[in-house]
């Protein structure tokens, strides 16, 4: 049973099934893959509300489907995989609500005790987001949820066999998202960090940042004044890391003024918020195309791209020979050419240069970036680290920390 077919044709009918968006996360919680495009607010919701522990839980001592629902309504299908009865991955369906439900009303009454610890931007897009959260029966959630199971594992159960569970939403005090100041400041550092490399796989570390901090404290009663001035300094910060990424200071410079100016005009919180956002992925693509050099030919800054947004698997030529229409041996011959090194090679530059920003900005141990950037053990993983960057991975976290 090949189940990567299977899921992505699973995916499919679900965008045609009232953008029943998917998720898949690993064993020890990290998110691999995420169709949806309010993940930025909708992934980290799913933590908050205590899903995503529960999720775990339920995987390590079941193999049937489980429904996971909070307080507010929202619900999540999950299909787990595993192997030889231990799990390696869990499949994740939706949110959606299992009822026509007012927005503004379960938003007031959950708001008002449970996400007052959380940024008034992302708390604002996470609002903006449950507009769009598709309204699914029972019964046709089911049937999504059992035929992802039996793309999963290929089996088939009964609706009864499926396992529910409420979360009780957690205190955002006790979590493992405490709010303090040495986890905004690694959660910014990151941020500044993807701009300068023009990592275009950066949306976690947005999210995280959105999550952890209002930006700039000003003594103000005013939320507009205070969303403006840390527009205002958000953006002066991205615009000199994008400088340090290589931008010339006069492309900088305009872009970052424009902008500023818009944040400026702007009428609403959701709008500021949302061109910061903008902005904060203007810079990275801008650095993105300066540093992949713009005499490469399409194919091959397709194939380098990616290679950086699949850093946690081996990538096979054959595989970037079949996206982008050239035989193994062309493209490998067209690729050094171009780059200046093999295609094993400039993989292998993407994962060192991802384990760097980890070590710097994440409290993820040595053992466990090795996984997730797929390296086969931790001591090649050390190896492949000494002969990029001269030091060892403990070294380099030590020094850079």
């Amino acid at each position: 049973m090949d189940i990567h077919q299977n899921l992505e044709l699973f995916r499919e009918l679900m965008l045609c099934d009232g953008s029943i968006y998917s998720w898949c996360y690993e064993a020890n919680g990290n998110l691999l893959y995420s169709n949806c495009p309010d993940q930025i607010v909708l992934a980290p919701a799913f933590e908050i509300f205590g899903c995503l522990g529960k999720m775990l839980e339920i995987g390590k001592t079941r193999s049937n489907p489980a429904f996971l629902s909070s307080e507010m309504g929202l619900v999540w299908g999950v299909a787990f995989e595993k192997s030889e009865d231990v799990l390696y991955r869990c499949h994740v369906i939706g949110p959606v609500f299992s009822s026509a439900i007012s927005v503004d009303t379960i938003f007031h009454t959950v708001m008002s005790k449970d996400l007052s610890a959380y940024s008034t931007a992302w708390v604002q897009r996470f609002r903006e987001a449950l507009y769009q959260v598709p309204t699914s029966q029972y019964t046709i959630f089911s049937r999504n949820l059992r035929l992802l199971h039996y793309c999963v594992t290929g089996k088939r159960i009964e609706i009864s066999e499926i396992y529910a569970d409420i979360v009780d939403l957690k205190s955002p005090r006790t979590d493992s998202l405490h709010r303090d100041r040495h986890s905004v400041y690694m959660a910014e550092k990151a941020m500044l960090r993807m701009v300068e490399q023009g990592d275009l796989n950066y949306k976690q570390a947005l999210s995280g940042s959105m999550m952890l901090s209002d930006g700039v404290g000003v003594s103000t009663k005013d939320p507009m004044t205070s969303a403006r001035v840390s527009a205002i300094v958000f953006s002066s910060i991205v615009c000199r890391a994008a400088m340090r990424g290589g931008i010339s200071p006069d492309e900088a410079y305009s872009v970052g003024d424009a902008y500023i100016q818009s944040a400026l005009d702007a009428g609403t919180l959701d709008e500021i918020s949302t061109i910061c956002i903008s902005m904060y992925d203007d810079f990275i693509r801008r650095v993105h195309r300066h540093r992949n050099k713009q005499d490469y030919s399409s194919p091959i800054r397709r194939c380098c791209e990616y290679m950086e947004m699949n850093l946690d698997r081996s990538i096979r030529a054959a595989e970037l020979a079949s996206l982008v229409g050239y035989s193994v041996t062309y493209l490998t011959r067209r690729f050094k050419e171009e780059t200046g090194m093999g295609i094993g090679d400039y993989a292998r530059l993407c994962r060192i240069e991802r384990a760097k920003l980890l070590l710097e900005t994440s409290d993820m141990s040595i053992q466990d970036i090795s996984d997730a950037l797929g390296f086969s053990t931790r001591s090649y993983f050390s190896q492949c680290f000494r002969e990029v960057t001269g030091m060892t991975p403990k070294g380099y976290q030590q020094k850079n920390t």
